[in-house]
């Protein structure tokens, strides 16, 4: 895949952007074995832990991670079928809210990872160079199809990252 340009994505996603080495489809597939393996490394009872108040758990960290990857694989979807609809921005904090993430187990969420991850890839190896070129308009920043693939892996690097340091102090 031809490496992301800076006029393909809007700042605000360059701290998870910037995460990203080597090829994105490949850290993509890597992530499917290696986040589940990082989630069944945490210790039992830590999953709803918060590591300060208003903060999400564990748990809400993982069901979060997991729609926003819905999310920015459907924004890819609709640009990659060229629909040049403006598509609106979501709240991620009423999505936890209204999650119910804690009432799962850490498993659970686990296989719900791996199934959407393995779902999007297939979505995502189907597109051609010309269809992860295509540009959209979501929450009022001109994106492309491809800079999606890099958002949905370094997004989830960067709350892992935030497990391991803030939840887990590693």
């Amino acid at each position: 895949m031809n490496p992301l340009k800076s006029d393909e994505y809007p700042a605000i996603y360059s701290d998870y952007i910037e995460t990203i080495t080597g090829d994105v489809m490949e850290l993509l597939n890597e992530q499917i074995t290696a986040f589940p393996e990082f989630l069944a490394s945490i210790p039992p009872g830590k999953s709803e832990y918060a590591y300060a108040e208003g903060k999400w758990t564990i748990k809400e960290v993982v069901g979060h991670t997991i729609d926003t990857e819905r999310v920015m694989a459907y924004r890819a979807l609709r640009f990659a079928r060229n629909d040049t609809k403006e598509l609106i921005g979501f709240e991620p904090d009423d999505f936890v809210a209204n999650a119910r993430f804690n009432e799962r187990s850490l498993e659970s969420l686990s296989d719900e990872f791996v199934l959407v991850r393995k779902s999007n890839l297939m979505l995502f190896r189907s597109f051609n160079d010309h269809e992860l070129a295509r540009k959209g308009i979501a929450s009022e920043r001109l994106i492309s199809v491809r800079a999606f693939l890099y958002i949905i892996a370094g997004h989830l690097n960067h709350h892992r990252n935030i497990i391991r340091e803030r939840y887990l102090h590693e």
